[in-house]
């Protein structure tokens, strides 16, 4: 089933201001009893260490700690109370955007992009050169996620469902393509208590409510596009499921890649 991998939080290191100091302080009473030979007698020692720890008492005052800044704990502020991130920088936190690559197929009219560590697999048909062809995108753990069709006329097949739409949006790329036009959708159709989860290209934005199933045929040039996302049986246990999945990296991969379909 698909799903979403949860990424913990990145928490820098907090160095503390009176270590540091202290630190500081033993460095710079080794400095000066290398400094000056005589320091060696008892009367010098215990001057050299009253002077340390003045210095040290000093350098641990309230005004000392107070003006220390956010990048004395690594720049890590987003992960700790009361810290802020330094500006023009992206919190450790955040998911870097995903590289994508393109993929034209041999007609040169409809491509589409997907993940740059996913792959595809094309399928042509007879005929040379063939006038159609399917290309099934595949994750980075091998799994079959879309298969994009650009071909013929193609047939569809319709019943009465009972349709609950969970998101709808016109596909940019296909906007010149003939009405009804091309929506990216994600919905559920229910037929006598069986639920079919759909994630696809529909001709003209779904309507939840009772009415005929989608038969997802995209009329573009002298052809037809067609594109699934392929989901299991039964792949979500409700409607929540679902939503979260859609929110989640892999549904919005999938969401991304279907609005990116364009022709030429």
């Amino acid at each position: 089933m698909k799903g979403t991998i949860m990424r913990p939080a990145f928490r820098a290191p907090v160095v503390s201001v009176l270590a540091a100091a202290a630190a500081l302080s033993l460095a710079g009473c080794g400095a000066m009893v290398s400094a000056s030979p005589s320091s060696s007698s008892p009367a010098a020692t215990a001057s050299a260490s009253a002077g340390a720890s003045a210095s040290a008492t000093a350098s641990a005052s309230p005004s000392a700690s107070a003006s220390a800044t956010p990048s004395g704990s690594s720049a890590g502020g987003a992960g700790d109370a009361g810290g802020t991130a330094s500006p023009g920088t992206t919190p450790s936190s955040a998911p870097a955007p995903a590289e994508l690559k393109s993929f034209t197929f041999p007609n040169g009219h409809v491509s589409f992009k997907y993940p740059a560590d996913w792959k595809v697999e094309l399928f042509t048909g007879g005929g040379s050169p063939s006038e159609s062809a399917t290309a099934t995108v595949i994750d980075a753990n091998g799994t079959e996620q879309a298969t994009v069709y650009s071909g013929p006329i193609a047939d569809g097949v319709s019943h009465p469902v009972t349709r609950t739409v969970f998101e709808s949006a016109p596909v940019p790329g296909l906007a010149a393509q003939p009405a009804p036009a091309a929506h990216y959708a994600f919905y559920v159709d229910r037929m006598d208590s069986n639920a079919t989860y759909r994630m696809h290209l529909a001709a003209g934005a779904p309507k939840s409510g009772q009415g005929a199933a989608l038969d997802g045929i995209i009329r573009a040039g002298d052809g037809v596009i067609l594109a699934d996302v392929k989901f299991i049986e039964k792949p979500f246990a409700s409607d929540a499921a679902a939503k979260s999945w859609l929110a989640g990296t892999e549904g919005q991969a999938l969401k991304a890649l279907l609005l990116s379909i364009s022709y030429q």
